[in-house]
C-alpha cells in the first residue's frame, strides 16, 4: 500500500469514529420528567421512579437520559417547556399532577406520555377509558381529589368540636380545586361543618389568608393538594403553629415540618409504577395498550408533638390506624 493511500485510509477512519460515537450517544433515549413540585419534594420520589426504570432494564446515565424539570408551582412555564420537549422528540414525557398532565396532552398526540394525575383521568380528558387508554397517554391515578372527604373526616375526628372549616385552594390549579371543593363541600355538612373558601396563588397571599383567619376565626384548616402549596410546606407549618390552627395536608412533608396531620397517596409507590410504565414504553409498549393504574397505598401521618402544643388529645383509635406518628 502506498503511503498516500495509507494516510487517506487512516484519516477517513479517524473522521468516522467520532461520528459513530456521536450516533451512539444520540441513540440514548431521553425521558423528560415534568413535575409541578420542587426538587426537595419530588426529588425523593425520583429515586422510586428510577427504581421502576431499573426493573425494566434502564439505568439513568447509561442507556437512558432522564431530564428533570421542577416547576415549583409556576404553571405558566408549562407551555414553553412542553413545546421544547416535543420539538426535541424526547422518547417519553412523564408528567406529574393534573396541570402538567393536561399540558402534556395538549402539547402532543404522538410523543408517549406517562402521567401521575390526581383524579379520574377519563374525566380530565387524558384517556378514553381506564382499561384501554386509546391514545398516546397512560399512567396512574393517585386520587388526590377523591381523598378529600376522608382527610376532612380524620381532621374532624381529631377536633370533634370544630364547626367552621377554612378551605385554602390555589385557583391556578383549576382541576384540583374543582375536585377538592366537590369532595369537601359534600362531606362537610354530614359532619356539621360550615365551609369558607380562601384562595392563595403566591406566598404573600398565603400570608394574607392566614391573616384573615384572625377575623374569620375558623376552627380547623383544610389545605388543598397543590404543587405550589407543597413547595411552601415550611411556611404553612410555621403559620399554622403561630396561629394555633389545626390543619390537614395531603403530604407527609407538611407534618414532618410541624404540621398536625396528613392523609394521602404513598407517592413513592406511585412513582415506582410510573417508572415501570416508562421503561415498558421505552421497550416498545404502546400507551394505548397499558391500562391506567390506580393507587392502592395511602399514608396517614400525625405529629403528636404538634397535637400536644394545640391542646389536642389524639384518640387511641386514630393512633392505632396512623401509618406514622411523629413524636
Amino acid at each position: 500500500m502506498k503511503r498516500r493511500e495509507f494516510l487517506r485510509l487512516v484519516g477517513g477512519g479517524a473522521a468516522t469514529w467520532p461520528l459513530a460515537a456521536r450516533a451512539q450517544q444520540s441513540a440514548v433515549p431521553v425521558v423528560g420528567v415534568v413535575s409541578g413540585q420542587s426538587p426537595g419534594i419530588d426529588g425523593r420520589n425520583a429515586a422510586s421512579f428510577r427504581k421502576g426504570l431499573r426493573e425494566t432494564g434502564y439505568v439513568d446515565g447509561e442507556n437512558v437520559k432522564v431530564e428533570y424539570h421542577w416547576l415549583e408551582g409556576q404553571y405558566d412555564r408549562l407551555p414553553a417547556l412542553m413545546t421544547d420537549l416535543v420539538r426535541r422528540q424526547v422518547a417519553v414525557i412523564v408528567a406529574t399532577g393534573n396541570v402538567a398532565s393536561l399540558a402534556a396532552k395538549t402539547a402532543t398526540t404522538t410523543v408517549p406520555i406517562v402521567f401521575a394525575a390526581g383524579e379520574d383521568p377519563v374525566k380530565l380528558g387524558l384517556v378514553a377509558s381506564l382499561a384501554r387508554p386509546g391514545g398516546n397517554a397512560t399512567g396512574i391515578n393517585f386520587f388526590v381529589g377523591e381523598l378529600g372527604a376522608k382527610r376532612l373526616r380524620l381532621l374532624h375526628d381529631l377536633v370533634p368540636k370544630a364547626v367552621r372549616v377554612a378551605v385554602l385552594v390555589n385557583r391556578n390549579n383549576a382541576s384540583s380545586v374543582e375536585a377538592t371543593l366537590r369532595a369537601v363541600q359534600e362531606a362537610a355538612p354530614t359532619m356539621g361543618l360550615q365551609t369558607r373558601i380562601f384562595n392563595a396563588t403566591t406566598t404573600g397571599e398565603i400570608d394574607a389568608a392566614f391573616a384573615s383567619f384572625a377575623h374569620e376565626r375558623p376552627d380547623i384548616l383544610f389545605v388543598a393538594p397543590d404543587a405550589f402549596f407543597v413547595s411552601r410546606f415550611a411556611q404553612f407549618s410555621a403559620l399554622a403553629a403561630r396561629d394555633r390552627i389545626p390543619a390537614t395536608y395531603s403530604l407527609r412533608d407538611f407534618v414532618a415540618a410541624g404540621g398536625l396531620m396528613s392523609y394521602g397517596t404513598d407517592f413513592a409507590d406511585a412513582f415506582h409504577h410510573v417508572g415501570v410504565y416508562t421503561g415498558r414504553i421505552l421497550k416498545g409498549a404502546k400507551p394505548a395498550d397499558l391500562p391506567v393504574m390506580q393507587s392502592t397505598k395511602f399514608e396517614f401521618v400525625i405529629n403528636l408533638q404538634t397535637a400536644r402544643a394545640l391542646g389536642i388529645e389524639v384518640p387511641p383509635g386514630l393512633l392505632s390506624i396512623a401509618d406514622e406518628v411523629i413524636e
